[in-house]
C-alpha cells in the first residue's frame, strides 16, 4: 500500500536511523543547533526520500544490497557536495553501491534519493530501453541531460509536497501508480541516457585508503590513536592520509577521529540506561581519559553537559509533522 510520512529531527541519532536503505552515522562538522527534515514516499515498487539538512556533515557509511539507490542535490545554487571525494553539483545523480563511502555537504543541503529493488531495476531498464543498465562502482556520477533532470527533479518535488500537504492522495491507487510510474520512467531514462563519470586510477587508490582509515578506526574504539600508529597500520604515508581525508571529509585525520569518537560517545549516551550507566564509565570506554578536557569539548560541541545528554529520554530528537501510514521498513 502506497505510503508517506515527514519527519523532523532535532538530534542526528535518529535521523541518521531514519535514513531508508541504508547504515550510516551522520556527523556535523560545525557547531549550532541540528535540524534535519526527512519527506519518505513508499509505492509499491519505488521508494523516494527528501532531506534538508540544516548543518554542514559527513556521513560515513554503505548502501543495502537489497536496495539500488541513486542520490542527488535538489535544489539550484546550492554548494557542490562530495561524494567519495568527487564534486557532486546540482544535476549529477550519484549511483549508490554497497561500498563503504564518505560524504560531505554544506550547511543547508538538500537531497533527494530514489531507489528499487536489484530485480526492479532490470526489469524496468528492460523494459523502458531494451537494455540493462551498465553502472559500476568505478563509474559513481551521471550527468543527465538538462531537460531529463529538470523534469526528474520537478516531479520530485511535486511528490514530495503532495506528502507533507495531501498525504492522502498518494494513498489512491491511480495517483500513486501514476506518479510511480513516471518516476520509475525518468529514473531509467538518466541512468541509461547520461554522461558517465568514471573513477580515475588517483581516485580509487585515495577510496581505497580511507576504506582502510575507516575500518581501523572502527577496530579500535576504545584507545587514543596517533597518527603515525594509524600510518602505519594501513600502509600509506601521513602526508597521503592528510590528502585523502582533506579531499573526502573536508578535515584532517585527528580531527576527524576526534569528531566521530565524540559522536560515537554521544550516540552511546543516548541510548544507554542512565540508572545503570555513568557519563566517566561511557567516555572511557571510548577513549577519553581527561574527564574535564572531554566534558568542555563536549558542552562546546553539542550544546550540552555529556550527564545532560545521558539523562534525556530515547525518542527525543524525532518530531512526526503528520500522521504516518502504514510505513515498511
Amino acid at each position: 500500500m502506497p505510503s508517506s510520512q515527514v519527519l523532523t529531527f532535532a538530534d542526528p541519532v535518529p535521523y541518521q536511523s531514519a535514513i531508508r536503505a541504508a547504515d550510516l552515522e551522520v556527523l556535523p562538522t560545525a557547531k549550532g543547533v541540528f535540524y534535519a527534515e526527512l519527506t519518505q514516499v513508499s509505492f509499491d515498487r519505488l521508494w523516494m526520500q527528501r532531506a534538508h539538512e540544516a548543518l554542514p556533515r559527513v556521513y560515513v557509511g554503505s548502501i543495502s544490497a537489497d536496495r539500488k539507490p541513486i542520490g542527488f542535490l535538489t535544489k539550484a545554487n546550492q554548494p557542490a557536495m562530495q561524494h567519495r571525494g568527487l564534486d557532486v553539483a546540482v544535476g549529477d545523480i550519484i549511483v549508490n553501491d554497497t561500498e563503504l563511502v564518505h560524504r560531505r555537504t554544506e550547511a543547508h543541503c538538500d537531497w533527494g534519493s530514489m531507489s528499487l529493488t536489484p530485480d526492479d531495476l532490470y526489469a524496468t531498464c528492460l523494459a523502458i530501453t531494451g537494455q540493462e543498465f551498465s553502472g559500476s562502482s568505478l563509474k559513481p556520477l551521471i550527468r543527465p541531460s538538462y531537460a531529463l533532470m529538470s523534469r526528474l527533479l520537478k516531479l520530485h518535488q511535486m511528490v514530495g509536497q503532495m506528502a507533507q500537504t495531501t498525504p492522502d492522495l498518494l494513498e489512491l491507487p491511480e495517483v500513486a501508480r501514476a506518479l510511480e510510474n513516471e518516476l520509475m520512467h525518468l529514473m531509467v531514462r538518466c541512468l541509461t541516457e547520461g554522461r558517465l563519470s568514471e573513477m580515475t586510477p588517483g581516485d580509487r587508490r585515495h577510496d581505497a585508503i580511507m576504506t582502510r582509515f575507516e575500518e581501523f578506526l572502527e577496530a579500535n574504539p576504545d584507545r587514543p590513536l596517533y597518527l603515525t600508529e594509524i600510518c602505519a597500520a594501513i600502509g600509506v604515508a601521513e602526508r597521503t592520509l592528510r590528502f585523502c581525508c582533506e579531499q573526502h571529509l573536508g578535515m584532517g585525520p585527528i580531527r576527524y577521529l576526534s569528531l566521530r569518537r565524540m559522536h560515537l560517545v554521544r550516540r552511546a549516551l543516548l541510548r544507554a540506561d542512565h540508572s545503570m550507566a555513568t557519563v566517566t564509565r561511557i567516555a572511557t570506554d571510548h577513549g577519553f581519559w581527561e574527564l574535564g578536557r572531554f566534558s568542555v569539548t563536549y558542552r562546546n560541541l553539542f550544546g550540552e553537559t555529556p550527564s545532560a545528554c545521558l539523562r534525556r529520554t530515547p525518542d527525543v530528537g524525532l518530531q512526526i509533522l503528520n500522521r504516518p501510514s502504514s510505513f515498511p521498513n
